[in-house]
């Protein structure tokens, strides 16, 4: 095996800050979006604004579990970090190893948000078809 280093895990810091930060702006965007579809479908329920509705839900949760797995891969790179400062080598490979793969399953989920979130454009457009 290869020799971990400290400045392995540190690798990942910026790149896992980035992708949190796209995960917030997401988690805003939705929670902009959900509070003025409430207002719209409070004054007029319709079939769309249901069909959004459950779909925003789904992409909430998706970007939750996103946000959750990025913040446990910065949290286990700082503490292969720590297990490489303190000489526990072989526990940091592993600890790192599961970083990687939590960071892994948030890249992922993010895909599968991705796909949902085309879906609900779909749903406007749609709808405009309908109209027409």
């Amino acid at each position: 095996m290869n020799e971990l280093t400290l400045s392995t895990p540190s690798l990942l810091f910026s790149a896992i800050s980035l992708i949190m930060l796209a995960y917030t702006n997401r988690f805003l965007a939705y929670a902009q979006v959900i509070r003025n579809l409430k207002k719209e479908y409070e004054q007029k329920p319709t079939e769309m604004g249901a069909a959004q509705i459950k779909n925003l839900r789904e992409r909430l949760h998706l970007t939750r579990a996103m946000q959750v797995l990025g913040m446990i891969s910065l949290l286990l790179c700082v503490v292969a970090m720590f297990t490489i400062y303190i000489q526990l080598k072989e526990l940091s490979i592993y600890i790192f190893g599961t970083a990687l793969l939590s960071l892994i399953g948030s890249l992922l989920v993010s895909i599968r948000e991705i796909l949902i979130s085309s879906r609900s454009l779909d749903i406007h457009l749609s709808s405009m078809t309908k109209e027409k």
